[in-house]
């Protein structure tokens, strides 16, 4: 199995972010809104984008902003984390997008991702 370092990992998220949020706009450029497989493809590149640029923030911030010996900053952490909250905001977009969106899934939504992030937490 391949080992990365912490770095290598930042600097290989922060390429994807680039490419993918590159992919983003080719895609809304070029691809008209029309059918199911358009949407998929949208939110599947958002997905990824917002991931990888979320990923190495929330380890940056763990690293310099919360010091305590009962929580160390993983980029494995990092990267849950960002998938969670990456995940938060297309699950909010695909129900507006629906017209199904309110204030109440919105805040299920971001309730069941601190649940899963505490859950994942106390594990360790």
């Amino acid at each position: 199995m391949l080992k990365l370092t912490n770095r290598a990992t930042t600097y290989l998220l922060l390429m994807l972010a680039l490419v993918t949020w590159a992919g983003i706009v080719l895609f809304t450029r070029y691809v008209p809104p029309q059918g199911l497989m358009a949407f998929t493809a949208f939110f599947a590149l958002l997905a990824v984008a917002l991931a990888s640029t979320f990923a190495p923030v929330a380890y940056v911030i763990g690293l310099r902003f919360i010091s305590s010996r009962l929580y160390r900053a993983t980029m494995r952490h990092a990267v849950r984390q960002g998938m969670l909250l990456s995940l938060c905001i297309v699950l909010n977009l695909i129900l507006r997008a629906m017209h199904s969106w309110n204030i109440i899934t919105a805040i299920i939504i971001f309730v069941a991702a601190i649940v899963i992030e505490i859950v994942s937490l106390a594990r360790k």
